[in-house]
């Protein structure tokens, strides 16, 4: 059991490193390929929900709109892995340089990831991305470091 655990966990690993090459080759079809056809995204972009694999592409097409390259950094990603179901969690940061020559380094966001094993293979059905919010102010706080 502790076995397929961890080859499990490694192919799970791989899956969010397909995710970020996906990301920053502007890669739509292959970022479909990573997610449930029914996937239930709460993205940092409105509305609070976006619901089936292709609202959770059109997110990244005004990003791949603005950006000439997309950088995509993920940190201390924590994998938990059962039978047919896993999740993870750890921090991303979107970065990259715009169409007008900007360089935007970016900010650090909260990521989970949760993963279904259908027919052999891992697919993320749902996603969750946030930043902390100032409750005094009601605003989001971006400027955070893990």
């Amino acid at each position: 059991m502790e076995t397929q655990r961890a080859t499990d966990e490694a192919e799970i690993r791989r899956h969010i490193d397909k995710l970020v090459e996906g990301l920053e080759k502007k890669d739509l079809e292959a970022l479909r390929r990573l997610y449930a056809p029914d996937i239930v995204s709460f993205d940092v972009q409105p509305p609070l929900q976006h619901v089936g694999v292709d609202a959770k592409l059109a997110n990244w097409t005004p990003v791949f709109t603005a950006f000439e390259t997309v950088t995509y950094e993920v940190r201390d990603l924590v994998v938990t892995v059962g039978d047919d179901v896993a999740f993870a969690h750890g921090f991303g940061r979107l970065g990259g340089t715009l169409k007008d020559g900007t360089v935007i380094g970016g900010m650090w966001v909260r990521a989970t990831h949760c993963l279904r094993k259908t027919g052999g293979a891992w697919l993320i059905v749902h996603d969750q991305v946030s930043v902390p919010l100032d409750v005094a102010t009601g605003a989001g706080v971006t400027d955070l470091q893990p």
